[in-house]
């Protein structure tokens, strides 16, 4: 599917959810996605691909054993824990060669991303959008539980996003979004350079150089349940060189 094609008539999707100890959180997103998936008639013709960087806490083996209850699991095992931006980019091509599906999203596995919104989704690829990202910075989007440091952060990094960067979509940092097909090809993603959280901005800077059409939704955003936060110093650092990385190649080929 070339990216100008309407992506209205994918019918085939995948759901990437990239893991790293989060067997917890595994045992109740997975039934409610299925959930969703069957009460809109969408558990046929989807894959749920988990991508474990080999968890120390079983939540791999998990995969495998909810991939013999549902038919529609898949598992991908890495050696160790390679970063988020690396898990992206596999699932990716898996999702495009195995899989050959005509859209795929991307979720997080810590019950921060609610599965309910995954038909609104849906429903914008069909109008012929190339990616849509699930926003909490519009009208009806909202983070709950989320404390001053991390709103500031998330301030701070979306201003930015706009400003250094100049990319357009309000919620720059949300890692619950979807692609069809040809935005993906479309955008290279194997040659994107950033890796964990900075792989998201750097994904959206390169679709919108491409003309991809992009649309945001409004999701409620519930801070993690189980588990700790994976964002740290390290990844701050990383998104700001990002940051300043895609400024530069910004002004220097603009398009």
């Amino acid at each position: 599917m070339e990216a100008e094609q309407q992506p209205g008539q994918a019918h085939k999707v995948c759901i990437l959810i990239p893991t790293y100890k989060e067997r917890g959180n595994l045992q109740r997103l997975i039934p409610t996605i299925q959930e969703v998936l069957r009460s809109h008639g969408l558990a046929d013709s989807t894959t749920i691909l988990i991508v474990d960087d080999n968890s120390p806490d079983g939540t791999g083996q998990l995969a495998e054993e909810m991939a013999k209850i549902y038919g529609n699991i898949r598992v991908l095992h890495r050696p160790a824990k390679m970063g988020l931006g690396s898990a992206y980019k596999e699932g990716f091509t898996y999702a495009l060669q195995k899989l050959n599906v005509d859209a795929v999203f991307q979720m997080d596995a810590d019950l921060s991303h609610d599965p309910k919104h995954l038909p609104e989704f849906l429903a914008k690829l069909r109008e012929g959008y190339h990616v849509v990202v699930g926003s909490r910075k519009i009208p009806g989007g909202q983070a709950v539980d989320w404390g001053l440091y991390r709103r500031l952060t998330s301030s701070v990094a979306n201003q930015l996003a706009n400003h250094l960067c100049g990319i357009k979509v309000h919620d720059a940092t949300s890692g619950y979004r979807a692609f069809t097909q040809g935005a993906l090809q479309a955008a290279e993603y194997p040659s994107i350079r950033a890796e964990g959280y900075a792989f998201q901005l750097e994904m959206l800077f390169k679709c919108q150089r491409k003309a991809l059409k992009i649309a945001e939704i409004p999701i409620v955003f519930v801070d993690r349940k189980m588990e700790e936060t994976k964002l740290n110093r390290g990844e701050l650092l990383n998104f700001l060189s990002t940051c300043f990385r895609l400024f530069l190649r910004r002004i220097r080929a603009p398009v």
